[in-house]
């Protein structure tokens, strides 16, 4: 299993600017990727920084492992505030078709404090940009 990280600064117009960490885990990190770097997902291109202490919005999308878990939870509390996390497809919510295994988180939501779940396996493109203007939603409120 790899994890790919990339980062992707999102202007909202508020006072900070709002910066996305992927932390892609497995197949819906595919998915995460075309929705933020494909043509015309009305994001920016990436920038090349690759540190969650810059980060402001973490989205984990993939299975969760319990030994990947420490990762994932070191890069969220490494992030400055405000933070926010978006978990993306069934394995990060649930656990997904992996639920039963050993050695699988049974949802992200256990460990950090999820502000956004996208449902599928995998979601597509499309249903991150949704999670993100839900998101964009709970912060202008």
């Amino acid at each position: 299993m790899t994890t790919t990280t990339s980062t992707v600064r999102l202007n909202w117009g508020t006072r900070y600017e709002v910066t996305v960490l992927d932390l892609g885990l497995a197949c819906c990190g595919v998915e995460v990727m075309a929705a933020l770097h494909g043509r015309g997902a009305q994001t920016p291109e990436p920038v090349s920084a690759d540190a969650p202490e810059v980060a402001h919005v973490l989205v984990v999308s993939g299975t969760v492992t319990d030994v990947m878990l420490p990762a994932v939870v070191a890069s969220y509390e490494a992030m400055p505030e405000p933070k926010y996390v978006l978990s993306v497809g069934a394995c990060s919510n649930t656990g997904g078709p992996y639920w039963d295994s050993y050695c699988v988180t049974k949802g992200i939501d256990q460990m950090l404090p999820v502000d956004v779940a996208v449902p599928g396996c995998p979601p597509r493109p499309e249903a991150l940009l949704d999670g993100l203007r839900a998101l964009h939603r709970m912060v202008t409120a």
